[in-house]
């Protein structure tokens, strides 16, 4: 049967999300308060990252956050401050930091990522699209052997679950990547990975979904939302009044702020990313991460961008010219041959990511609102993700049986 449907949010998670509903037959409007050209999902690293198995609230991280709490340039930094939603968040990331739980989320977090990385492949193969898609693996670069060390028990630990990966020297590593003039003392390979170039694939996905009926509508703020019962009835915009079968919230880091407008309460703190895009020729073949540093380096079409660090410090979007300073320092630390221009630092961009406390998505219904459905929470994921999300939610509202047990990503679980 078909619906209406009103998308929230304009990212990757909302533009997916829109296209596997219209596919099912339903009438679906997107809005968002920008003009779908910013954000966390044209500034990412552009991974399809099936290799990510271990959450971001992983044993260790707490005393990592604690003992960079005030130094403004590590990769992950948290701005100390008194905000209870912030506390209450901190508290359930500490519950959700053991190894038990995180060894639990393993094999969720796999399936969603090699589910994804299958559907990208489809639209790829449809021919609906002409994006830039390479499946090159990922190179987890490391300069310690303590950093070598640590990524290849998680890389033993993929293997397990089915993925293929190597443990490289420096020499196998200048085999494949022969030019970038990488400085390091061996890599841990994850063939599963691919990446993508987000503004190319975000471009063509709003052209197919216009010309296939789907209304993208931008600079439209949510104002009120009007419930009757345990239904949204409609919802209030900057410039319309808008009734709807089904709602979708996809609204990232602005979600549990905007959860409340329905009395749902979802814990999400805002985490921060830079990218740098370098145009010169770098000879970077193959997407990596410097281990160390916790920078993230894709080849994409006609640049290469050097992406990291996650900032929580709340839902702004003030460019903090130390940490963009940081990612340039440790590229060229790691390239010998690279060299990152002042104009180039000067036109970082940043994008604030959804961190569940967990490191799992929300993607489903909550029982206080039947026909709410959240697609959020995706953390670094959320490119990987997106048409997992979308096809879940596709799913969901249309009454079809689920591509994937999507239990471990309830709505309701920390309530």
């Amino acid at each position: 049967m078909s619906k209406s449907i009103i998308i929230i949010g304009g990212g990757i998670i909302g533009l997916c999300s829109a296209y596997y509903l219209q596919k099912e037959g339903h009438k679906v409007t997107v809005i968002d308060k920008s003009d779908y050209s910013s954000g966390a999902s044209y500034v990412n690293a552009g991974y399809i990252t099936p290799s990510h198995i271990i959450s971001l609230a992983a044993p260790g991280m707490i005393n990592k956050g604690i003992k960079w709490m005030f130094n403004s340039s590590s990769p992950f930094y948290v701005k100390p401050r008194l905000d209870l939603d912030f506390l209450k968040w901190s508290c359930q990331f500490k519950k959700s930091a053991t190894k038990a739980k995180v060894e639990k989320a393993i094999p969720v977090i796999k399936d969603i990522n090699l589910l994804s990385r299958e559907l990208y492949q489809e639209m790829k193969n449809a021919q609906e699209f002409d994006f830039f898609h390479q499946h090159k693996g990922l190179l987890m670069c490391y300069q310690t052997d303590k950093a070598g060390d640590e990524e290849w028990e998680t890389g033993k630990r993929a293997i397990k679950e089915g993925l293929k990966v190597e443990h490289l020297s420096r020499k196998q590593v200048q085999k494949i990547e022969p030019n970038a003039g990488l400085d390091i003392k061996g890599a841990v390979y994850y063939h599963s990975d691919a990446h993508m170039t987000p503004n190319n694939f975000m471009e063509q996905l709003k052209v197919y979904l216009k010309k296939n009926g789907v209304s993208v509508l931008g600079n439209e703020e949510v104002l009120d939302v009007n419930i009757s019962g345990n239904k949204v009835t409609s919802i209030t915009t900057t410039n319309l009044d808008i009734k709807s079968d089904e709602f979708v919230i996809a609204t990232g880091a602005w979600s549990q702020n905007f959860a409340k407008k329905f009395g749902i309460k979802i814990p999400i703190q805002a985490g921060k990313g830079y990218s740098i895009n370098v145009k010169k020729e770098t000879n970077i073949k193959i997407p990596a991460i410097l281990m160390e540093a916790k920078v993230a380096v894709t080849p994409m079409d006609g640049f290469t961008r050097f992406a990291g660090t996650m900032e929580i410090g709340g839902i702004n979007h003030k460019m903090n010219n130390t940490r963009v300073q940081a990612i340039a320092n440790a590229a060229e630390k790691y390239y010998s041959n690279l060299k990152i221009e002042s104009k180039e630092k000067e036109a970082a961009r940043c994008g604030l990511r959804p961190l569940s406390p967990d490191g799992l998505p929300y993607i489903g219904k909550s029982t206080k609102c039947k026909n709410v459905t959240f697609a959020t929470g995706h953390a670094m994921m959320g490119w990987s993700l997106g048409p997992a999300t979308g096809k879940l939610v596709s799913e969901i509202i249309s009454d079809k049986p689920y591509s994937l047990n999507i239990y471990p990503f309830a709505v309701d679980r920390f309530s």
